[in-house]
């Protein structure tokens, strides 16, 4: 079967200042998750699932069902505030989504096939894409998952902080762990730190970190729920916490219940966090178009 796509479109872009899921940014309004959906349908994608908010829903709707149909299927799940949460857990207080892991969890009724987990506002590339593809159609181990990689020193915004998983791997290219950090920057000196932890923290400008860019296969669904809802049981009265998908990867190793490989991507990245990245953006696909990686109108 054809693996599904998770488009992780549920957060609230506090630092954007906007709804940057939907913001257009191609020369004819197309939103960087229409690159994402144009290059998952060309590498062999099957099916894609837009996590999103209810308020979202119509609006998603409109901008890419008409794109999508008779090209691949789609569906949408709705990452809500109180979903899978234990039932003795009620009233759940918070202003912003439980995080990545949890929007995975909410997609488990639309999602019966290896499936990858991409942000919205991030664009991958086609490579990356196909990479993961051809691992997920081709993958006979249910217990082996992958994630795409990228040199920290390219994945950072000019315009402040950036949140990344700091990845370590063996030499055969497995993940040993991911470690999610909120806050790096590339200092006046030039060094790459992160500084959620006080004091900055050098980091290797090699160093390969996670763009929420998973492989998965469905049989991780039960395990995801189960650490979820000890999450939340710890972290009920805490409105700011958030369940990552490096957490779920982490408990997988550390447990082992599984593994993940790493591909080192050699695709474009690039994203929004800060509104200033837009027309950084917005230049970058005008070259990838320039140099006819992608039509001028993707539809």
């Amino acid at each position: 079967m054809k693996p599904t796509l998770l488009i992780l479109a549920a957060g609230m872009g506090s630092r954007y200042g906007g709804i940057k899921q939907i913001d257009p940014f191609g020369p004819n309004g197309e939103t960087i998750i229409d690159y994402s959906l144009y290059d998952a349908i060309r590498s062999g994608f099957g099916k894609v699932v837009f996590i999103i908010r209810e308020e979202l829903k119509e609006d998603f709707i409109r901008l890419f069902g008409p794109k999508l149909e008779g090209k691949i299927e789609y569906d949408f799940a709705i990452q809500g505030f109180q979903s899978y949460v234990p039932a003795d857990l009620s009233g759940v207080k918070r202003e912003k989504p439980w995080g990545t892991g949890h929007a995975v969890l909410c997609a488990w009724d639309q999602t019966e096939t290896p499936f990858a987990v991409i942000n919205a506002d991030d664009f991958y590339g086609f490579e990356a894409f196909k990479t993961m593809a051809d691992f997920l159609s081709s993958n006979t181990d249910d217990a082996m998952h992958a994630m795409i990689g990228y040199q920290i020193k390219n994945t950072l915004s000019e315009n402040g902080t950036v949140s990344r998983g700091v990845c370590v791997t063996t030499p055969e290219g497995l993940l040993i762990n991911v470690t999610e950090r909120t806050k790096i920057i590339k200092q006046e000196n030039g060094e790459i730190a992160f500084l959620d932890e006080g004091d900055p923290v050098v980091l290797g400008e090699n160093t390969p970190v996670s763009m929420n860019f998973w492989g998965f296969m469905p049989s991780v669904f039960p395990e995801i729920k189960d650490l979820f809802e000890t999450y939340a049981r710890e972290n009920f009265d805490a409105p700011k916490a958030e369940f990552y998908i490096p957490k779920v990867m982490s408990y997988l190793i550390d447990s082992k219940k599984g593994n993940c490989k790493v591909f080192e991507s050699a695709s474009d990245w690039f994203g929004v966090t800060y509104p200033e990245d837009k027309e950084m953006v917005i230049s970058q696909l005008g070259r990838l178009i320039g140099e006819g990686k992608y039509p001028n109108k993707l539809w």
